[in-house]
């Protein structure tokens, strides 16, 4: 039976720590509950959250009074010992970046995509049926955003920069824009969804679009959410809905890949 380290994370870390001991599995956690003694040494594997950092700093760790550093941990860290991390690694370890894989990814995507609809229609005055919508990238969230508003009726223009990403799109029926030509025509959309993690859409752009809501999902923004602002667009930055819209499916999608990469280490 493997011994796990939880360090930080928010509610979906809590859920997945719930799920984990159902399995059978014994967690000890770092700066996710109170009255905590996590002895990292003893451990076969050590877990890391979604974000495992926001800064490149500290362990992301909203729970936690005092700052996780990173280099901290990474002393405390031994050779043989599993790494789980998302969009984070560290160098000459046994680590895998969880957030790079589809299993995971793919999943956590219908909880962004279902937030993501909820914002829109809380910000908007009509219907997502018959409206024109842009979604900015065609990855898994894309993918996953761009089905579920296909389903409510709405008009879906995707872009993308893969020969096969045109092909998948225009499979089930979306129109299809190059990422690279996203600002040479004026954005006439009623919604625009940005899922990109660089600026897709320049300010030139913004200032023409007639769209009533933008949304931006990655986490480094795919626009100048300020001057989006400033220009009286209704725009929203909201990287990391699962953990705050749906913490316990996020927890238990989480918990699962876990017990996968687990398992994957024993038979390896």
């Amino acid at each position: 039976m493997k011994k796990i380290a939880v360090i930080g994370g928010d509610l979906r870390l809590r859920i997945a720590v719930e799920e984990l001991r159902k399995k059978g599995f014994t967690v000890e956690t770092m700066g996710l509950f109170e009255d905590e003694n996590c002895n990292i040494n003893e451990c076969d594997a050590v877990v890391f959250p979604v974000p495992t950092t926001k800064d490149r700093r500290c362990v992301f760790a909203p729970f936690s009074k005092k700052e996780i550093l990173l280099s901290d941990i990474e002393k405390k860290l031994l050779p043989h010992q599993l790494i789980l991390c998302c969009n984070y690694r560290f160098e000459s370890k046994i680590c895998i970046d969880y957030g790079a894989l589809d299993s995971f990814a793919l999943l956590n995507a219908i909880p962004t995509a279902e937030a993501a609809i909820a914002l829109c229609v809380g910000n908007t005055d009509f219907t997502l049926w018959n409206s024109k919508v842009l979604i900015t990238g065609f990855g898994r969230v894309g993918k996953i955003l761009a089905s579920r508003l296909s389903a409510l009726g709405a008009d879906i223009t995707v872009s993308a920069r893969k020969q096969a990403d045109f092909a998948l799109a225009s499979c089930l029926g979306y129109k299809i824009i190059h990422t690279s030509k996203l600002n040479s025509n004026p954005l006439d959309f009623h919604i625009i969804f940005n899922t990109l993690d660089f600026p897709a859409i320049d300010n030139r752009s913004l200032e023409k679009t007639n769209a009533s809501y933008i949304l931006d999902l990655s986490s480094k923004g795919g626009f100048d959410m300020e001057y989006a602002k400033k220009l009286g667009i209704n725009a929203t930055m909201a990287p990391g809905l699962p953990g705050k819209t749906s913490p316990r499916t996020a927890g238990t999608i989480l918990a699962q890949t876990i017990c996968e990469l687990l398992n994957n280490q024993v038979m390896l």
